[in-house]
């Protein structure tokens, strides 16, 4: 059976113009098919990877107090660590456990008429008792988006608009964030839902994984095996591609299936979008691609919205509704809008 999910060469990009052209279109076949592709030539050293994976396993062997210390629903910018079953996807408890990092900035002061949204901006959470996580996760994080920015720029040229299309939006601050992620086998959790089925709401997601199965994706009514091929990433695209490309290309769903019992599952995902007060355009495309445009998917449950600030709060609210009633108690009360 042919591989459903393609492998994408990043470095052809640098091999001439027939391959060049080549490779453009073969990305965005892949994003318009299956949404789905392993990247190889991404320039990220074996050593690298193995360097992250090494310190997201010494975290999670942390006692758990260590990591409680910097419990998420201490951050109002939703940063920090959520024991296994503390997220929800569509209200269903995801047997991971797992720390979220974002960018390093100060936080945006609040007052009358500040969007609720700039409450994300602000500082990460560190384990006191693993220094070297910090520069190791922070490195990775650097290394991550300089490939997401080449991959992003190369969709804009692959759907025939300048290479710089995207910058204005993501430029100086872009608001990735990305998470180390362990997934404990069946005999320690409630059921087989590592993540429960979902899109990712930015511009690319870039996944490492360790040997590990369990990633799946929703393909032609079925679910398939995206199983880890040794130096690649997968990268999928988010929704916020979905709504620039007026739904030429889509973003996928997908899950992770809970690893056997005695096996554990460790990845790194990082997901790239832009900045938080950025409002998402809708691109001019060429008259043969516009024809094929489906518009972007819409989900009465999960509307989405071009204002990027908005689409991330109300994903977080969601996801984390310990965090949800400890700092946004005030959007929760009135029933406002996160915008």
């Amino acid at each position: 059976m042919p591989r459903i999910v393609p492998v994408l060469d990043l470095s052809r990009l640098e091999q001439g113009a027939s391959e060049h052209r080549t490779f453009l279109f073969d990305l965005r076949t892949a994003a318009r098919d299956v949404g789905f592709f392993y990247l190889t030539g991404h320039g990220i050293s074996a050593a690298d990877t193995a360097e992250v994976l090494d310190a997201a396993r010494r975290f999670f062997t942390l006692p758990e107090a260590d990591k409680l210390a910097i419990e998420m629903v201490k951050s109002s910018q939703f940063r920090g660590y959520t024991r296994a079953g503390g997220e929800l996807t569509k209200g269903k408890a995801d047997w991971r456990e797992q720390l979220d990092i974002g960018v390093e900035r100060p936080a945006i002061s609040q007052g009358p008429g500040v969007p609720a949204w700039t409450r994300l901006q602000g500082p990460n959470q560190w384990p006191s008792a693993l220094p070297e996580l910090k520069p190791a996760l922070l490195a990775w994080q650097a290394k991550a988006t300089a490939v997401a920015i080449r991959l992003l720029r190369a969709f804009a040229l692959s759907l025939d608009q300048a290479e710089d299309a995207f910058d204005p939006i993501y430029r100086n601050e872009p608001n990735h964030r990305m998470k180390i992620v362990r997934y404990p086998g069946r005999n320690a959790t409630g059921d087989d839902q590592g993540v429960g089925a979902h899109k990712d709401g930015g511009f690319l997601t870039l996944l490492l994984q360790d040997d590990t199965k369990g990633l799946q994706v929703e393909y032609d009514g079925s679910w398939v095996d995206v199983d880890p091929i040794p130096h690649t990433l997968v990268v999928n695209i988010g929704e916020l591609l979905e709504l620039a490309s007026n739904g030429y290309l889509r973003a996928t769903v997908h899950r992770v299936v809970t690893p056997p019992a005695g096996v554990e599952r460790i990845s790194v995902p990082f997901f790239f979008s832009a900045r938080l007060d950025a409002t998402i355009p809708l691109l001019d495309l060429p008259e043969e691609l516009a024809a094929e445009a489906r518009g972007p998917a819409s989900d009465p449950d999960n509307p989405l919205f071009r204002n990027v600030g908005t689409n991330v709060l109300k994903s977080r609210l969601r996801s984390h509704p310990d965090v949800a009633r400890r700092h946004y108690a005030d959007l929760l009360e009135t029933g406002a809008s996160p915008v």
